[in-house]
């Protein structure tokens, strides 16, 4: 089984699951995330959530993410982008929203990661999950 799509958006999310904050109730830390990573992660999850697979892996796979960022002046279509944020604080958020759509029951069953930035003329991110 293969799944593959592409999610066009004008501003790819940059924020990561990294960025929750922290306050002090009662004497005791309360972790929460910030309206900037809520709204990441519902904007990820509506997009997410129209290319859920009809049966969702549960064997080991390979993901590839080509995250494709906005042009900026000075930068060309297909160009690495090699700025933040960094690829692996970009996938978790992403990978945990997979996981809460259904794609996997676990994302510790992406066995093979290829991941990529690049500036692009249509931004966006470009997702292909394949059995291995």
């Amino acid at each position: 089984m293969t799944t593959e799509f592409f999610m066009p958006m004008k501003k790819v999310p940059t924020i990561t699951a990294q960025e929750k904050q922290v306050a002090v109730v009662n004497d005791k830390p309360v972790f929460y995330e910030p309206d900037e990573l809520k709204a990441a992660r519902a904007k990820l999850m509506a997009y997410l959530g129209q290319h859920v697979p009809g049966r969702p892996y549960t064997g080991p796979v390979r993901l590839m993410v080509k995250w494709c960022f906005p042009l900026t002046k000075g930068r060309h279509d297909g160009q690495y982008k090699h700025t933040k944020p960094d690829t692996d604080n970009l996938q978790k958020l992403l990978k945990d929203c997979m996981t809460h759509c259904g794609y996997w029951k676990d994302d510790a069953l992406v066995a093979s990661e290829i991941v990529e930035k690049f500036w692009a003329e249509r931004p966006g991110i470009y997702i292909r999950i394949e059995e291995l």
